[in-house]
Protein backbone atom coordinates (compact mmCIF):
# COMPACT_ATOMS: atom_id res chain seq x y z
CA UNK A 1 0.00 0.00 0.00
CA UNK A 2 1.22 3.48 -0.79
CA UNK A 3 1.47 6.21 1.80
CA UNK A 4 -1.49 8.57 1.44
CA UNK A 5 -0.85 10.59 4.56
CA UNK A 6 -1.13 13.94 2.87
CA UNK A 7 -3.81 16.60 2.83
CA UNK A 8 -5.35 15.67 -0.04
CA UNK A 9 -5.80 14.71 -3.36
CA UNK A 10 -4.38 11.20 -3.47
CA UNK A 11 -6.90 8.59 -4.55
CA UNK A 12 -8.26 6.55 -1.61
CA UNK A 13 -6.52 3.22 -1.17
CA UNK A 14 -8.35 -0.07 -1.53
CA UNK A 15 -9.32 -1.74 1.76
CA UNK A 16 -9.30 -5.31 0.43
CA UNK A 17 -6.04 -6.18 2.28
CA UNK A 18 -7.71 -5.03 5.52
CA UNK A 19 -10.41 -7.61 4.92
CA UNK A 20 -8.11 -10.45 3.87
CA UNK A 21 -5.20 -10.06 6.34
CA UNK A 22 -5.98 -7.10 8.59
CA UNK A 23 -3.08 -7.25 11.05
CA UNK A 24 -0.46 -7.42 8.28
CA UNK A 25 -2.22 -4.67 6.32
CA UNK A 26 -2.49 -2.39 9.36
CA UNK A 27 1.19 -2.94 10.13
CA UNK A 28 2.11 -1.86 6.62
CA UNK A 29 -0.09 1.23 6.82
CA UNK A 30 1.16 2.12 10.29
CA UNK A 31 4.75 1.97 9.05
CA UNK A 32 3.93 4.02 5.96
CA UNK A 33 2.22 6.86 7.80
CA UNK A 34 -0.12 7.85 10.63
CA UNK A 35 -3.20 8.70 8.52
CA UNK A 36 -4.43 7.33 5.21
CA UNK A 37 -7.20 8.11 2.78
CA UNK A 38 -9.22 4.93 2.18
CA UNK A 39 -12.44 3.87 0.53
CA UNK A 40 -15.05 3.18 3.20
CA UNK A 41 -17.29 0.10 3.29
CA UNK A 42 -20.01 1.95 1.36
CA UNK A 43 -17.60 3.16 -1.32
CA UNK A 44 -17.25 6.67 0.15
CA UNK A 45 -13.81 8.04 1.15
CA UNK A 46 -12.67 8.19 4.77
CA UNK A 47 -9.52 8.95 6.77
CA UNK A 48 -7.96 6.00 8.62
CA UNK A 49 -5.84 6.75 11.72
CA UNK A 50 -3.37 3.94 12.50
CA UNK A 51 -0.91 4.84 15.28
CA UNK A 52 -1.55 4.47 19.00
CA UNK A 53 -0.86 8.01 20.20
CA UNK A 54 -2.94 9.56 17.43
CA UNK A 55 -5.84 7.14 17.93
CA UNK A 56 -5.91 7.63 21.69
CA UNK A 57 -5.79 11.42 21.36
CA UNK A 58 -8.53 11.37 18.72
CA UNK A 59 -10.81 9.34 21.00
CA UNK A 60 -10.72 12.23 23.49
CA UNK A 61 -10.89 15.10 20.97
CA UNK A 62 -14.26 16.91 21.32
CA UNK A 63 -13.88 18.25 17.77
CA UNK A 64 -14.49 14.73 16.44
CA UNK A 65 -18.25 14.37 16.55
CA UNK A 66 -20.35 11.21 16.42
CA UNK A 67 -23.41 13.19 15.33
CA UNK A 68 -24.17 12.57 11.65
CA UNK A 69 -25.40 16.12 11.27
CA UNK A 70 -21.73 17.13 11.14
CA UNK A 71 -21.02 14.81 8.20
CA UNK A 72 -20.25 16.39 4.86
CA UNK A 73 -22.25 15.27 1.87
CA UNK A 74 -20.74 12.13 0.38
CA UNK A 75 -18.97 11.07 3.58
CA UNK A 76 -19.12 7.52 4.91
CA UNK A 77 -21.79 7.49 7.64
CA UNK A 78 -22.03 3.85 8.70
CA UNK A 79 -25.33 2.10 9.30
CA UNK A 80 -28.48 3.74 8.01
CA UNK A 81 -31.17 3.12 10.61
CA UNK A 82 -34.73 4.33 11.17
CA UNK A 83 -34.99 7.42 13.42
CA UNK A 84 -36.33 5.27 16.27
CA UNK A 85 -33.04 3.31 16.28
CA UNK A 86 -30.61 6.14 15.41
CA UNK A 87 -31.08 8.03 18.70
CA UNK A 88 -28.43 6.06 20.56
CA UNK A 89 -25.10 6.80 22.22
CA UNK A 90 -23.13 5.97 19.06
CA UNK A 91 -24.67 8.97 17.31
CA UNK A 92 -24.57 11.50 20.17
CA UNK A 93 -22.30 14.23 21.49
CA UNK A 94 -22.60 16.10 24.77
CA UNK A 95 -24.88 17.29 26.25
CA UNK A 96 -27.33 14.64 24.99
CA UNK A 97 -24.67 11.96 25.23
CA UNK A 98 -23.89 12.97 28.83
CA UNK A 99 -27.57 12.86 29.83
CA UNK A 100 -28.34 9.50 28.22
CA UNK A 101 -25.11 7.82 29.28
CA UNK A 102 -25.65 8.90 32.89
CA UNK A 103 -29.03 7.19 32.88
CA UNK A 104 -27.93 4.00 31.14
CA UNK A 105 -24.71 3.68 33.18
CA UNK A 106 -26.84 2.68 36.15
CA UNK A 107 -27.61 -0.55 34.31
CA UNK A 108 -23.95 -1.52 34.33
CA UNK A 109 -22.85 -0.73 37.87
CA UNK A 110 -20.46 -3.25 39.45
CA UNK A 111 -23.31 -4.44 41.70
CA UNK A 112 -25.67 -5.17 38.83
CA UNK A 113 -22.98 -6.82 36.68
CA UNK A 114 -21.79 -8.97 39.58
CA UNK A 115 -25.38 -10.07 40.19
CA UNK A 116 -25.33 -11.55 36.69
CA UNK A 117 -22.33 -13.78 37.40
CA UNK A 118 -24.44 -16.66 38.71
CA UNK A 119 -26.94 -16.62 35.81
CA UNK A 120 -24.11 -16.35 33.25
CA UNK A 121 -22.40 -19.38 34.82
CA UNK A 122 -25.63 -21.38 34.69
CA UNK A 123 -26.19 -20.51 31.02
CA UNK A 124 -22.60 -21.49 30.19
CA UNK A 125 -23.01 -24.84 31.96
CA UNK A 126 -26.26 -25.59 30.12
CA UNK A 127 -24.66 -24.85 26.75
CA UNK A 128 -21.62 -26.99 27.60
CA UNK A 129 -23.90 -29.85 28.68
CA UNK A 130 -25.49 -29.79 25.24
CA UNK A 131 -22.07 -29.67 23.55
CA UNK A 132 -20.77 -32.57 25.62
CA UNK A 133 -23.72 -34.73 24.67
CA UNK A 134 -22.87 -34.28 20.97
CA UNK A 135 -19.16 -35.08 21.31
CA UNK A 136 -17.93 -32.24 19.08
CA UNK A 137 -19.22 -28.75 18.34
CA UNK A 138 -18.80 -25.41 16.64
CA UNK A 139 -17.84 -23.09 19.49
CA UNK A 140 -19.36 -20.06 17.74
CA UNK A 141 -22.74 -21.61 16.94
CA UNK A 142 -23.10 -23.70 20.08
CA UNK A 143 -21.50 -21.50 22.74
CA UNK A 144 -19.97 -18.10 21.96
CA UNK A 145 -23.12 -17.01 20.07
CA UNK A 146 -25.93 -18.28 22.32
CA UNK A 147 -24.31 -17.19 25.59
CA UNK A 148 -24.26 -13.39 25.03
CA UNK A 149 -27.72 -13.47 23.45
CA UNK A 150 -29.13 -15.26 26.49
CA UNK A 151 -27.42 -12.82 28.88
CA UNK A 152 -28.57 -9.69 27.04
CA UNK A 153 -32.09 -11.04 26.65
CA UNK A 154 -32.22 -11.79 30.38
CA UNK A 155 -30.97 -8.28 31.08
CA UNK A 156 -33.61 -6.69 28.83
CA UNK A 157 -36.40 -9.06 29.80
CA UNK A 158 -36.85 -10.60 26.34
CA UNK A 159 -39.05 -13.73 26.43
CA UNK A 160 -37.35 -17.06 25.75
CA UNK A 161 -39.49 -17.74 22.68
CA UNK A 162 -38.11 -14.67 20.86
CA UNK A 163 -34.39 -15.26 21.36
CA UNK A 164 -33.76 -17.34 18.26
CA UNK A 165 -35.15 -14.48 16.15
CA UNK A 166 -32.87 -12.04 17.93
CA UNK A 167 -29.76 -13.93 16.98
CA UNK A 168 -30.86 -14.24 13.35
CA UNK A 169 -31.58 -10.50 13.12
CA UNK A 170 -28.27 -9.58 14.73
CA UNK A 171 -26.28 -11.89 12.46
CA UNK A 172 -27.95 -10.28 9.44
CA UNK A 173 -26.67 -6.89 10.62
CA UNK A 174 -23.17 -8.04 11.60
CA UNK A 175 -22.43 -9.68 8.26
CA UNK A 176 -24.91 -8.51 5.62
CA UNK A 177 -25.15 -10.62 2.48
CA UNK A 178 -24.23 -8.29 -0.43
CA UNK A 179 -26.25 -10.47 -2.80
CA UNK A 180 -29.39 -10.10 -0.65
CA UNK A 181 -29.42 -6.54 0.74
CA UNK A 182 -33.11 -6.84 1.56
CA UNK A 183 -32.28 -9.20 4.46
CA UNK A 184 -30.55 -6.42 6.39
CA UNK A 185 -33.49 -4.06 5.90
CA UNK A 186 -35.90 -6.78 6.95
CA UNK A 187 -33.86 -7.48 10.10
CA UNK A 188 -33.84 -3.79 11.06
CA UNK A 189 -37.58 -3.54 10.47
CA UNK A 190 -38.25 -6.70 12.48
CA UNK A 191 -36.14 -5.49 15.42
CA UNK A 192 -37.86 -2.10 15.44
CA UNK A 193 -41.30 -3.72 15.40
CA UNK A 194 -40.31 -6.16 18.14
CA UNK A 195 -38.86 -3.53 20.48
CA UNK A 196 -41.86 -1.26 19.95
CA UNK A 197 -44.19 -4.09 20.96
CA UNK A 198 -41.96 -5.22 23.85
CA UNK A 199 -41.76 -1.69 25.26
CA UNK A 200 -45.55 -1.46 25.14
CA UNK A 201 -45.81 -4.77 27.01
CA UNK A 202 -43.26 -3.72 29.65
CA UNK A 203 -45.00 -0.39 30.05
CA UNK A 204 -48.26 -2.15 30.85
CA UNK A 205 -46.67 -4.91 32.94
CA UNK A 206 -43.20 -3.92 34.24
CA UNK A 207 -40.79 -6.69 35.16
CA UNK A 208 -37.53 -7.01 37.06
CA UNK A 209 -35.38 -6.16 34.07
CA UNK A 210 -33.38 -3.34 32.52
CA UNK A 211 -35.96 -2.41 29.90
CA UNK A 212 -38.64 -1.93 32.54
CA UNK A 213 -36.21 0.26 34.50
CA UNK A 214 -35.44 2.35 31.40
CA UNK A 215 -39.16 2.81 30.75
CA UNK A 216 -39.51 4.06 34.32
CA UNK A 217 -36.67 6.51 33.71
CA UNK A 218 -38.48 7.62 30.55
CA UNK A 219 -41.77 8.31 32.26
CA UNK A 220 -41.27 9.14 35.92
CA UNK A 221 -39.84 12.25 37.52
CA UNK A 222 -37.07 11.92 40.06
CA UNK A 223 -39.55 12.41 42.91
CA UNK A 224 -41.64 9.49 41.71
CA UNK A 225 -38.80 6.99 41.56
CA UNK A 226 -38.50 6.12 45.22
CA UNK A 227 -39.47 2.48 44.70
CA UNK A 228 -37.13 1.88 41.80
CA UNK A 229 -33.99 -0.26 41.89
CA UNK A 230 -31.36 1.80 43.74
CA UNK A 231 -29.07 1.67 40.72
CA UNK A 232 -31.60 3.94 38.99
CA UNK A 233 -32.26 6.30 41.88
CA UNK A 234 -30.90 9.76 42.38
CA UNK A 235 -31.26 11.25 38.91
CA UNK A 236 -30.43 14.91 38.56
CA UNK A 237 -34.04 15.90 37.98
CA UNK A 238 -37.00 15.81 35.61
CA UNK A 239 -34.79 16.92 32.72
CA UNK A 240 -32.91 13.60 32.94
CA UNK A 241 -35.33 11.66 30.82
CA UNK A 242 -35.28 9.55 27.69
CA UNK A 243 -37.30 10.35 24.61
CA UNK A 244 -39.29 7.47 23.14
CA UNK A 245 -36.79 7.14 20.28
CA UNK A 246 -33.88 7.15 22.76
CA UNK A 247 -35.55 4.39 24.75
CA UNK A 248 -36.06 2.20 21.67
CA UNK A 249 -32.56 2.99 20.36
CA UNK A 250 -30.93 2.08 23.66
CA UNK A 251 -32.65 -1.29 23.76
CA UNK A 252 -31.40 -1.93 20.21
CA UNK A 253 -27.84 -0.79 21.01
CA UNK A 254 -27.59 -2.85 24.20
CA UNK A 255 -28.69 -5.96 22.34
CA UNK A 256 -26.59 -5.42 19.23
CA UNK A 257 -23.35 -4.26 20.87
CA UNK A 258 -23.71 -6.70 23.75
CA UNK A 259 -24.01 -9.62 21.38
CA UNK A 260 -21.52 -8.68 18.69
CA UNK A 261 -18.56 -7.76 20.87
CA UNK A 262 -18.94 -10.67 23.27
CA UNK A 263 -19.39 -13.42 20.68
CA UNK A 264 -16.28 -12.30 18.78
CA UNK A 265 -14.20 -11.83 21.93
CA UNK A 266 -15.08 -15.30 23.25
CA UNK A 267 -14.43 -16.90 19.85
CA UNK A 268 -11.12 -15.11 19.24
CA UNK A 269 -9.89 -15.85 22.76
CA UNK A 270 -10.80 -19.54 22.45
CA UNK A 271 -8.82 -19.78 19.20
CA UNK A 272 -5.85 -18.07 20.86
CA UNK A 273 -5.84 -20.73 23.57
CA UNK A 274 -6.14 -23.53 21.01
CA UNK A 275 -3.18 -22.04 19.14
CA UNK A 276 -1.09 -22.03 22.32
CA UNK A 277 -2.05 -25.06 24.45
CA UNK A 278 0.56 -24.18 27.05
CA UNK A 279 -1.44 -21.04 27.89
CA UNK A 280 -4.58 -23.14 28.17
CA UNK A 281 -2.81 -25.48 30.62
CA UNK A 282 -1.57 -22.48 32.58
CA UNK A 283 -5.13 -21.19 32.99
CA UNK A 284 -6.40 -24.59 34.11
CA UNK A 285 -3.78 -24.56 36.85
CA UNK A 286 -4.60 -21.00 37.94
CA UNK A 287 -7.96 -19.53 36.91
CA UNK A 288 -7.07 -16.34 38.78
CA UNK A 289 -4.99 -15.38 35.75
CA UNK A 290 -8.06 -15.21 33.51
CA UNK A 291 -8.65 -11.43 33.91
CA UNK A 292 -5.11 -10.55 32.78
CA UNK A 293 -5.33 -13.05 29.92
CA UNK A 294 -8.58 -11.46 28.74
CA UNK A 295 -7.02 -7.99 28.61
CA UNK A 296 -4.24 -9.36 26.39
CA UNK A 297 -6.77 -11.22 24.22
CA UNK A 298 -8.60 -7.92 23.67
CA UNK A 299 -5.40 -6.11 22.76
CA UNK A 300 -4.04 -8.85 20.54
CA UNK A 301 -7.16 -9.68 18.51
CA UNK A 302 -10.11 -7.66 19.76
CA UNK A 303 -13.65 -7.79 18.39
CA UNK A 304 -13.77 -4.23 17.01
CA UNK A 305 -11.03 -3.27 14.52
CA UNK A 306 -12.46 0.25 14.10
CA UNK A 307 -14.16 2.72 16.39
CA UNK A 308 -17.48 4.21 15.31
CA UNK A 309 -16.95 6.81 12.55
CA UNK A 310 -16.37 10.42 13.54
CA UNK A 311 -16.81 13.78 11.79
CA UNK A 312 -14.59 16.82 12.47
CA UNK A 313 -16.62 19.88 13.44
CA UNK A 314 -13.78 22.03 12.08
CA UNK A 315 -10.65 21.52 10.00
CA UNK A 316 -8.10 19.73 12.14
CA UNK A 317 -4.73 17.98 11.94
CA UNK A 318 -4.03 14.40 13.03
CA UNK A 319 -0.52 13.00 12.75
CA UNK A 320 0.51 15.96 10.64
CA UNK A 321 -2.35 15.36 8.18
CA UNK A 322 -4.97 18.05 7.60
CA UNK A 323 -8.52 16.68 7.62
CA UNK A 324 -11.35 18.98 6.46
CA UNK A 325 -14.46 19.48 8.56
CA UNK A 326 -17.23 16.98 7.91
CA UNK A 327 -15.10 14.24 6.36
CA UNK A 328 -15.20 10.79 7.94
CA UNK A 329 -12.46 9.74 10.37
CA UNK A 330 -12.00 6.07 11.28
CA UNK A 331 -9.85 5.25 14.31
CA UNK A 332 -8.14 1.88 13.94
CA UNK A 333 -8.26 0.15 17.30
CA UNK A 334 -6.70 -2.99 15.83
CA UNK A 335 -3.73 -1.04 14.49
CA UNK A 336 -3.25 1.06 17.63
CA UNK A 337 -3.27 -2.02 19.84
CA UNK A 338 -0.44 -3.50 17.77
CA UNK A 339 1.66 -0.37 17.53
CA UNK A 340 5.19 -1.44 18.52
CA UNK A 341 5.87 2.05 19.88
CA UNK A 342 3.31 1.30 22.62
CA UNK A 343 3.34 -2.52 22.85
CA UNK A 344 6.75 -4.13 22.06
CA UNK A 345 6.53 -7.26 19.89
CA UNK A 346 2.82 -6.59 19.43
CA UNK A 347 2.13 -9.70 17.34
CA UNK A 348 3.05 -11.99 20.22
CA UNK A 349 0.32 -13.09 22.61
CA UNK A 350 1.86 -12.37 26.01
CA UNK A 351 -0.50 -12.39 29.02
CA UNK A 352 2.34 -11.15 31.21
CA UNK A 353 2.81 -7.86 29.35
CA UNK A 354 1.61 -4.47 30.55
CA UNK A 355 -1.61 -3.96 28.60
CA UNK A 356 -2.77 -0.89 30.50
CA UNK A 357 -4.07 1.67 28.07
CA UNK A 358 -5.17 -0.76 25.35
CA UNK A 359 -8.00 0.66 23.29
CA UNK A 360 -10.14 -2.43 22.62
CA UNK A 361 -13.01 -0.91 24.62
CA UNK A 362 -12.43 2.67 23.51
CA UNK A 363 -11.24 5.64 25.51
CA UNK A 364 -12.72 8.84 26.88
CA UNK A 365 -16.41 9.67 27.15
CA UNK A 366 -17.39 7.02 24.59
CA UNK A 367 -15.61 4.13 26.32
CA UNK A 368 -17.74 0.97 26.13
CA UNK A 369 -20.49 1.06 28.76
CA UNK A 370 -20.74 -2.72 28.84
CA UNK A 371 -17.00 -3.32 29.37
CA UNK A 372 -17.43 -4.96 32.78
CA UNK A 373 -20.16 -7.24 31.46
CA UNK A 374 -18.09 -8.27 28.42
CA UNK A 375 -15.10 -9.07 30.63
CA UNK A 376 -17.22 -11.08 33.06
CA UNK A 377 -18.95 -13.06 30.30
CA UNK A 378 -15.63 -13.89 28.64
CA UNK A 379 -14.01 -14.89 31.93
CA UNK A 380 -16.84 -17.28 32.76
CA UNK A 381 -17.13 -18.62 29.21
CA UNK A 382 -13.43 -19.41 28.82
CA UNK A 383 -12.99 -20.77 32.32
CA UNK A 384 -15.96 -23.12 32.03
CA UNK A 385 -14.96 -24.28 28.55
CA UNK A 386 -11.38 -25.27 29.33
CA UNK A 387 -12.35 -26.90 32.64
CA UNK A 388 -15.06 -28.99 31.03
CA UNK A 389 -12.96 -30.13 28.06
CA UNK A 390 -9.29 -30.60 29.04
CA UNK A 391 -8.59 -32.25 25.68
CA UNK A 392 -10.12 -29.43 23.65
CA UNK A 393 -8.63 -29.16 20.15
CA UNK A 394 -9.43 -27.87 16.68
CA UNK A 395 -11.52 -30.26 14.62
CA UNK A 396 -10.45 -28.80 11.25
CA UNK A 397 -7.08 -27.70 9.82
CA UNK A 398 -6.12 -24.28 11.17
CA UNK A 399 -5.89 -22.93 7.61
CA UNK A 400 -9.57 -23.74 7.03
CA UNK A 401 -10.81 -21.25 9.64
CA UNK A 402 -12.35 -18.08 8.24
CA UNK A 403 -13.07 -14.70 9.82
CA UNK A 404 -16.05 -12.55 8.93
CA UNK A 405 -15.01 -10.39 6.00
CA UNK A 406 -15.89 -6.95 7.30
CA UNK A 407 -14.04 -3.86 8.52
CA UNK A 408 -16.30 -3.31 11.49
CA UNK A 409 -15.90 -6.63 13.32
CA UNK A 410 -13.16 -9.20 13.88
CA UNK A 411 -14.75 -12.59 14.48
CA UNK A 412 -14.72 -16.17 13.33
CA UNK A 413 -17.49 -17.56 11.14
CA UNK A 414 -17.11 -20.93 12.84
CA UNK A 415 -14.73 -22.69 15.23
CA UNK A 416 -15.17 -26.49 15.05
CA UNK A 417 -13.67 -28.31 18.04
CA UNK A 418 -13.43 -31.81 19.48
CA UNK A 419 -12.17 -33.20 22.78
Amino acid sequence: MQNTAESGTDAPIDVTPLLDDPHSAYAELREAGPVHRITGPDGQPAWLVTRYDDVRSAFADPRLSLDKRHAAQGSYRGFSLPPALEANLLNMDPPDHTRVRRLVARAFTPRRVEALRGPVGRIADELLDAMQARGRADVIAAYAGPLPIAVICDLLGVPERDRRDFRAWTDALITPDPTRPHLMKEAIGAMLAFFTALIATKRAEPGNDLLSDLIAVREESAAEREGMDQDFSGAAGPGDRLTEDELTSLAFLILFAGYENSVHLIGNATLALLDQPELCDRLRRDANELPSFIEEFMRHDGPAPLAIRRFPTEDLTIGGVRIPAGETVLLSIASANRDPERFPEPGALDPGRDVSGHLALGHGIHRCLGAALARMETEIALGALIRRFPGLRLDVPRADLRHRRTLRARGLISLPVAW
